[in-house]
């Protein structure tokens, strides 16, 4: 029956031989279904006659039958938010179904994904072409930044978009390390999607993903940080792991030991002191001379 109702809403009228044939049920019993509708409120009704035909009183909208406004408006609400995150083909919905409703409910949520100072439009082509290399199965080539501002070219099997700690991040396969790497969308320029295509499942993605190994073993850190950063730490940290001691923020937190640490420990220089362990405080050592060095072999 509700079939029959939405059908009529969209499309006028329909004989009951049509709709009959539609729904794969006889004639007696779309009659039999009209009556009910009709008992329970709904102005459906039938006109004989050759241009007659199964329909709905003029002006009648969804509202008076199948959903209450608390339903609609959560309908509409729900659009709105995949709106906001830039979900395709929704906005069309979102105003079909607010005609239908006669509601014009305001909107309640904004999203943009983007960053200050940054040109909106050219992120936007960013995740179109990420978008199209993962569901294509095709290569994309990009120059990647480091958090030390290492630059690196990188070409990549990608396989998905992870929104993960306020940050866009592509988890894919490199193909200069031979192995999965996550890279955060922000540091990614110059992306350009080739005609190369990729043959990686979904259940080996999923495998892999799921291998705490390709994250690096767990490792406690002990740090201190500059009170010139602690807005960042509140950014990125649970506040269960923060403790402030005079003008220090003292951090006890398992993390990974993976580039990704090394990379985060980096990106606040000075400002940061590991106390333990120290197979970190040597990594971190070995990489900041690294960074040195490839910047003084830039002529």
């Amino acid at each position: 029956m509700f079939k029959i109702l939405y059908y009529l809403l969209n499309n006028g009228k329909a004989t009951a031989s049509e709709l009959a044939e539609m729904f794969e049920v006889s004639i007696r019993t779309i009659y039999r279904d009209i009556d009910a509708l009709s008992s329970a409120g709904i102005p459906v009704y039938a006109n004989n006659g050759r241009k007659g035909g199964i329909q709905l009183l003029d002006g009648f909208v969804l509202s008076k039958s199948a959903l209450s406004k608390q339903e609609q408006d959560e309908i509409l609400f729900g659009l709105q938010s995949l709106t906001a995150a830039q979900y395709p083909n929704t906005y069309e919905i979102l105003t079909k179904l607010g005609a239908l409703f006669q509601s014009n409910a305001q909107s309640w949520i904004e999203i943009d994904f983007s960053r200050w100072g940054s040109v909106t439009q050219r992120e936007k082509n960013l995740f179109t072409l990420l978008k199209t290399g993962i569901l294509e199965k095709r290569i994309v080539g990009f120059d990647y930044f480091n958090s030390a501002g290492v630059k690196s070219n990188r070409t990549i099997e990608p396989v998905k978009l992870i929104y993960k700690d306020k940050a866009w991040y592509l988890y894919g396969y490199c193909l200069e390390k031979l192995d999965w790497r996550l890279f955060r969308v922000s540091r990614i320029k110059n992306a350009v999607l080739t005609g190369k295509h990729f043959n990686r499942t979904l259940e080996e993605i999923g495998e892999i993903w799921a291998k705490p190994e390709r994250y690096g073993l767990p490792i406690e850190l002990i740090l201190h940080f500059r009170p010139q950063v602690a807005y960042r730490l509140y950014d990125i940290l649970d506040e269960d792991v923060i403790n402030k001691d005079g003008e220090i923020f003292k951090v006890n937190i398992t993390l990974p030991d993976d580039d990704w640490l090394y990379e985060f420990l980096m990106s606040f220089g000075e400002n940061v002191t590991v106390i333990e362990p120290d197979c970190v405080k040597k990594e971190l050592l070995e990489r900041h001379q690294r960074a040195i060095q490839a910047i003084r072999s830039i002529k």
